[in-house]
């Protein structure tokens, strides 16, 4: 299997067409559907459901087409990492985070990188830790910015220097938001709109306690400003971490007892790196034990 065949597919499945297709590609069309029907033979499916007027992916075609992305990504990044001066350090440094207050301590760590190295790139994704460890397993992302325990037997990581604090977002119309702090009670028959995951073993659920079955979970999230979006309609009260962010209609109200929990930087453990990346790693476990030991 070839990645130009993988391109090929791709182009086909984008356009629904193998004319405008191998317009796009600059190739002729018998060149194309060759092609195309050498990789089904090679994988021993049918890709498409062809018609007079268009095509579509079979089921087998769409788990393709998802594995064919994924492959064309990890290939460009592979070249763009070999990309660099012996003098000048280059390349491009992928990097997912979830919603953290600590995420303003990664950037300024690449802004401190950035100016020792300025010819170095970036490219940072968003999602929950599920995300970036599936992308860091992958070889999608080079480092993730998580919630810890980090499993260790996978990862090696360097804890963040600050804690994020567990509140709630609630309407400034709501009864809670006259509330200093919010306890498990207060939440009794409230609808709730909580991260995605295992809620009743998370630590908000330890939080709740003796009340967890109790909660009225009315809908779940992976970023909080949909959540956010979600409570300002009415829908319910979020439970989740402080950010550097207001939201016009809404309060942040923090849990008590008071809740906190930690994030860390990681990267995958006996991982063969870039030069720029390996180079960013060491810079930052230095960094961030510096903000660190600046706290103690």
């Amino acid at each position: 299997m070839e990645l130009r065949v993988l391109n090929y597919f791709l182009a086909i499945a984008r356009e629904e067409n193998f004319t405008k297709a191998a317009q796009q590609l600059h190739i002729t069309q018998p060149t194309l559907s060759r092609q195309i029907a050498q990789l089904e033979e090679e994988l021993g499916v049918e890709l498409f459901v062809r018609s007079n007027h268009n095509i579509i992916l079979t089921e087998d075609g769409m788990i393709l087409k998802r594995r064919a992305q994924e492959l064309l990504s990890l290939a460009d990044k592979t070249k763009r990492d070999f990309l660099h001066k012996e003098e000048n350090l280059e390349g491009t440094i992928s990097i997912g985070s979830g919603e953290f207050q600590s995420t303003r301590c990664l950037t300024d760590c690449i802004a401190a990188f950035r100016e020792k190295h300025p010819l170095v790139r970036y490219e940072f994704y968003s999602g929950n830790a599920g995300n970036i460890r599936d992308g860091i397993e992958r070889g999608l992302l080079d480092l993730g910015l998580m919630s810890e325990p980090i499993d260790i037997r996978k990862y090696d990581f360097v804890s963040m220097p600050v804690k994020e604090q567990w509140g709630v977002l609630v309407r400034h119309d709501s009864p809670l938001a006259e509330k200093d702090v919010v306890t498990p009670q207060d939440l009794l028959g409230v609808p709730l709109i909580s991260a995605l995951g295992e809620f009743l073993e998370s630590n908000i659920g330890k939080w709740f306690g003796e009340y967890a079955e109790q909660m009225n979970i009315v809908a779940k999230g992976n970023l909080l400003y949909n959540e956010a979006m979600l409570a300002e309609s009415n829908i319910g009260v979020v439970i989740g971490i402080r950010l550097n962010y207001r939201y016009d209609k809404l309060k942040f109200i923090p849990l008590s007892p008071a809740l906190e929990s930690a994030t860390a930087l990681a990267w995958k453990k006996e991982q063969i790196f870039s030069a720029a990346t390996t180079a960013f790693i060491e810079f930052s476990e230095q960094y961030l034990k510096g903000i660190s030991d600046d706290k103690i």
